[in-house]
C-alpha cells in the first residue's frame, strides 16, 4: 500500500500541492490468495474417507463419537477388505489386528460392508476380529431418513 503526495501547479488537471494521493497495491493479497486456492485444492481429495460402497439400510439411530477414534473395516461387494485404505486379506487381517489393538484402550471395530457381501464372509471377517480380542465388533450402516434423502435427489 503506497501514499504518494505530489505539489503541481497544473491548472487544476491534476492534484494540488498537499493533496494526497492513496493507491492500494493487490498484488499481495493476489498472491495469498493464489497459494490458499492451491493449498485448498491439494488438501480436499485427502479429507474425503473411506471407499463407495452401497450399505444396508435399516433404521436406527447415528452414533456419538468419542475422543478415541474407532477403527473401520470396509469390504467391497468383490469382498476385498480394506483398513485405513490399504487392501489385505482374510489370512493378513488375523495377524494385523491383534497387533493394532494391542496399544488400544478400547477394543472396538467397525464393519462397513457392502450389501452384495455374503452373511457368510462377513460371519468369516467378524469371528477374526474376535479371535484377534476386539471385544466390540459393529456394523455401519446407513438410516433409513439418510436413504430416503439421497433416493429423492436421484
Amino acid at each position: 500500500m503506497g501514499m504518494q503526495v505530489e505539489s503541481g501547479g497544473d491548472g487544476g488537471r491534476g492534484p494540488t500541492t498537499g493533496s494526497v494521493l492513496s493507491e492500494i497495491n493487490v498484488t499481495p493479497f493476489v498472491d495469498v490468495m493464489l497459494v490458499l486456492l492451491i493449498i485448498f485444492m491439494v488438501t480436499a481429495p485427502l479429507l474425503t474417507q473411506g471407499m463407495e460402497l452401497d450399505l444396508p439400510r435399516v433404521k436406527g439411530e447415528t452414533l456419538i463419537e468419542d475422543d478415541q477414534h474407532p477403527l473401520v473395516m470396509e469390504i467391497d461387494a468383490e469382498g476385498r477388505l480394506y483398513l485405513n485404505q490399504h487392501e489385505f486379506s482374510l489370512a493378513e487381517m488375523e495377524v494385523k489386528l491383534p497387533a493394532i489393538y494391542g496399544e488400544r484402550s478400547k477394543k472396538e471395530l467397525f464393519i462397513r460392508a457392502d450389501g452384495a457381501v455374503t452373511w457368510n464372509y462377513l460371519a468369516q471377517v467378524m469371528a477374526a476380529a474376535r479371535l484377534a480380542g476386539i471385544a466390540q465388533v459393529g456394523m455401519v450402516t446407513e438410516t433409513e431418513s439418510y436413504a430416503d434423502e439421497e433416493e429423492g435427489e436421484e
